[in-house]
């Protein structure tokens, strides 16, 4: 997988738990679970601001880019 979710690490950062920041965000937990494990093939905009503006962070905190070593050239 090319982008890796760091949204625990964002959230042990500010000390927040998942069910926290699902209140916070108005997201369901089995809905950040899965983009918090990764498993998530699409993340909306409004979503990740939100997310955001709740971790007071910038998307790049929580979005990486990680090539893969099968595809590397």
């Amino acid at each position: 997988m090319a982008i890796v979710v760091n949204l625990d690490v964002m959230m042990a950062k500010r000390k927040m738990s998942l069910s926290q920041l699902s209140e916070k965000v108005d997201i369901t937990l089995a809905n950040l679970s899965i983009l918090k494990n990764n498993k998530a093939k699409a993340v909306r905009f409004s979503t990740l601001e939100a997310i955001c503006a709740a971790l007071d962070c910038q998307p790049g905190d929580i979005l990486e880019y990680v090539p893969d070593p099968d595809t590397a050239q």
